[in-house]
């Protein structure tokens, strides 16, 4: 299963078909069969909300929705986080609503850097009051359309951007690319590092679970990297992973593992900049609570 997900991914971000395998070739005609289907229900969703037949419903404080367009991480949490510490320290007390399959790996880490702060963090589905909360912020939000949301902020990734243009599972895409008219702010993150060298990249499913034979795999490639550059390879796996199992890891040795710490930064860009966005947070809450 492991590696048929593998080559699924690779078909979705694939520029050039020249570079993939029979089998992938094989699977493009079932994976694009497979999307027609998924855009048929989408639309069908998408209709059954415009006539009312399934209902959005409005919370009594502001919604601050964090989503993406297309498939796996693309820094929704980091931005939620973000959100919910900028939030925190102007007196106002935050929700993080999650959702998706293993949420809990998002919720422990948000609990762990937001330790100390008035934030709450619960999943999107339970009957959480908001009485007590001065917002909420929807992590991986936007195709939760049974919420009104306040502000639709969109990621996007510099590095993978749309992948192949497909909905998903023959592509990466969620929904089509008229639905970022639905987004107030669009999020461009990882552009600095757009033709980085990557020595090695080795991909694993969202919220997998590393088994021993992963590690074995994993020993076996940096071993190989070592004799081909003559120096030790440096691992680095992102932090909800190595949370997940930090024990895993040490198997590893004699090679260091670091965890990629998840924090966001707004670099300055022409006339927008980390105080701007701020800003424009604060706006959009003052203009919400002015009108209830």
């Amino acid at each position: 299963m492991q590696k048929l997900r593998k080559a699924v991914s690779e078909i979705a971000y694939a520029q050039n078909h020249a570079k993939l395998t029979h089998l992938q070739l094989c699977l493009i005609p079932v994976l694009r069969f497979a999307s027609s289907l998924y855009k048929l229900a989408l639309s069908l969703r998408r209709s059954l909300y415009h006539s009312g037949l399934f209902r959005k419903h409005r919370l009594p404080v502001p919604v601050i929705s964090v989503g993406n367009l297309t498939w796996g991480g693309n820094g929704k949490t980091p931005m939620a986080e973000f959100i919910a510490r900028f939030l925190a320290d102007s007196g106002i007390s935050p929700l993080i609503l999650t959702r998706g399959y293993a949420g809990g790996d998002e919720a422990k880490m948000l609990r762990t850097h937001l330790l100390g702060r008035p934030v709450k963090i619960g999943k999107v589905g339970r009957h959480l009051s908001s009485e007590k909360n001065g917002a909420v912020i929807l992590d991986d939000g936007m195709q939760h359309w049974s919420l009104q949301r306040d502000l639709e902020i969109v990621m996007v990734s510099g590095l993978t951007l749309w992948g192949n243009c497909h909905l998903i599972p023959c592509g990466p895409l969620r929904e089509p690319f008229n639905a970022l008219r639905r987004a107030d702010v669009v999020v461009l993150h990882h552009a600095d590092l757009i033709g980085a060298f990557n020595v090695d990249r080795l991909e694993f499913s969202n919220h997998h679970i590393f088994q021993a034979k992963d590690i074995e795999m994993i020993g076996r490639r940096l071993r190989e990297l070592e004799d081909m550059f003559g120096h030790k390879p440096v691992v680095i796996v992102t932090e909800k992973d190595y949370d997940r199992d930090p024990e895993i890891f040490k198997h590893l040795d004699p090679y260091e593992v670091l965890a990629l710490c998840s924090e966001l930064k707004i670099i300055l860009h022409r006339e927008c900049n980390e105080d701007g966005f701020k800003k424009l947070l604060k706006g959009d809450l003052k203009d919400e609570l002015q009108g209830t």
